[in-house]
């Protein structure tokens, strides 16, 4: 009696386990089906017209949205600060402590921060923050730093470089507004006015009175007989 041999199974033979595989939702089949006619999507309404499963983040129907009724602060970094939604800029923070793991004299670039774990993803800026302390002199390459954490870096011996530039440069400080001068007292303007203003003339009687005064101081002249 021959050998029975097992051959393995051609492509045309593979099937997926039992269960593992469901057929997709096939809509506006009839009524026999179950979703046919509004194919399971109602009547009328925005939701039931094409393209209204794929409408932008933030949009409410035309309303106004959030992020337009809420008040604004100034400066990207804050959660109510312009921009927002999806125009709003990320960046990744690392504290100078979470380096104190790498070894002396070693180049700290995002890619080792990843490697070792530090970060999840590179998809955001990597900026380096002043938490904590370092005591190894390491050359660390990101994106941005605070200035504390670049104090730090450069306090233990190291170099704060900047992706796409040179050192890393201290964050100037926010210049203070200045006290407004207080207004000087107004002074009197009826006094200023009497100050300023000419003499005035009286006008043809002061005139005719003058005249009169000159005619009667003239010395009479005796006449000889």
């Amino acid at each position: 009696m021959a050998d029975e041999t097992t051959s393995a199974p051609g492509l045309h033979e593979l099937r997926p386990a039992e269960g593992s595989h469901r057929d997709r939702k096939r809509v506006g089949r009839g009524e026999g089906s179950g979703n046919g006619k509004t194919a399971g999507r109602g009547q009328k309404g925005q939701k039931s017209r094409a393209g209204s499963h794929r409408m932008r983040a933030g949009f409410e129907g035309g309303q106004m949205p959030l992020y337009m009724r809420l008040g604004k602060l100034r400066g990207p970094n804050h959660r109510k600060s312009m921009p927002m939604g999806p125009f709003r800029t990320h960046t990744t923070p690392v504290n100078v402590g979470a380096l104190e793991r790498f070894d002396t004299g070693v180049e700290v670039t995002p890619d080792l921060l990843k490697a070792a774990g530090v970060v999840r993803t590179l998809r955001h800026p990597v900026k380096i923050l002043g938490d904590g302390e370092l005591s190894t002199k390491l050359t660390v390459h990101a994106h941005a730093f605070s200035r504390r954490a670049a104090e730090v870096i450069e306090s233990a011996g190291g170099k704060a470089v900047v992706i796409g530039g040179g050192p890393a440069a201290a964050e100037p400080d926010k210049p203070k507004r200045a006290a407004k001068p207080k207004a000087a007292p107004a002074e009197e303007p009826a006094a200023e006015a009497q100050d300023e203003a000419p003499e005035a003339d009286d006008g043809p009687a002061a005139d005719a009175e003058a005249e009169a005064a000159e005619a009667d101081g003239e010395p009479e002249t005796e006449t000889e007989e």
